[in-house]
């Protein structure tokens, strides 16, 4: 079967159009799907049913019909999953079959690792820009691009198509910066700073906390060692 093939199983066929009001718990395990098939692909698994994909996946074979089903009827008893085109079809739901362009405001250590991080062009986010207002950075390159001055934002924005803006930058700078963003008509904002952004822009924020997910971490040791027990080595 080609990628761009729709499967048919028993003359059913693969239709992922998406039901209105997915709940955002639904939408945030996409990703795993997503990961977990590009696996499956990569090992020459052809088809999956919903209790084996559940085994490998740690949730519930019926979470994950109902997940699936909240993007349309697909999927056969007795016959399974088609990987390949749930996985396609799961890359179009997620918009990693197209080529979103990204640029990085702060040059920092947390810029740095983003600009860094080869696998989010495989999933179609390419960096196209770094800025800071640091002039010891300015002028340096980062994975093969140059950090610019912010000043030069506006005119970059204007002579490139931008589609979401990674924010690095400190507390106290986060809401002008990301207002003077959503003002150059960028459409998504990825925050990696502590404020939980909201702005009055026709912009999509996704705020990510790091410290939330250690401290998810730091509580489930806690509750699977025990909570009384010594932290440092003894558990």
């Amino acid at each position: 079967m080609r990628h761009w093939d729709v499967m048919k199983s028993k003359g059913r066929r693969l239709s992922m159009a998406p039901k209105k009001n997915v709940s955002i718990a639904v939408i945030k395990r996409l990703p795993r799907y997503y990961r977990y098939l590009s696996d499956l692909l990569k090992m020459d698994i052809t088809r999956i049913s919903s209790k084996e994909l559940s085994k490998r996946m740690g949730i519930t074979a019926s979470q994950i019909r109902q997940d699936l089903n909240c993007f349309g009827g697909f999927g056969q008893q007795g016959y399974g999953y088609n990987v390949e085109a749930l996985f396609i079809e799961i890359s179009k739901i997620l918009g990693v079959d197209k080529q979103f362009n990204c640029i990085i405001i702060g040059a920092g250590n947390m810029g740095q690792a983003l600009a860094h991080y080869r696998n989010f062009e495989k999933r179609g986010f390419k960096t196209i820009g770094i800025f800071d207002i640091d002039p010891r950075l300015i002028g340096k390159k980062m994975n093969d691009i140059e950090i610019m001055d912010m000043k030069d934002l506006e005119d970059f924005v204007g002579r490139n198509h931008v589609d979401i803006a990674m924010l690095t930058v400190p507390y106290e700078a986060t809401r002008e910066i990301a207002e003077r963003v959503a003002r150059l008509g960028i459409k998504g904002l990825w925050n990696f700073s502590p404020m939980d952004l909201k702005l009055p822009y026709d912009t999509v924020i996704e705020n990510v906390h790091l410290s939330d997910s250690l401290m998810v971490l730091g509580y489930k040791i806690k509750e699977q060692f025990g909570r009384d027990q010594d932290m440092n080595g003894k558990l």
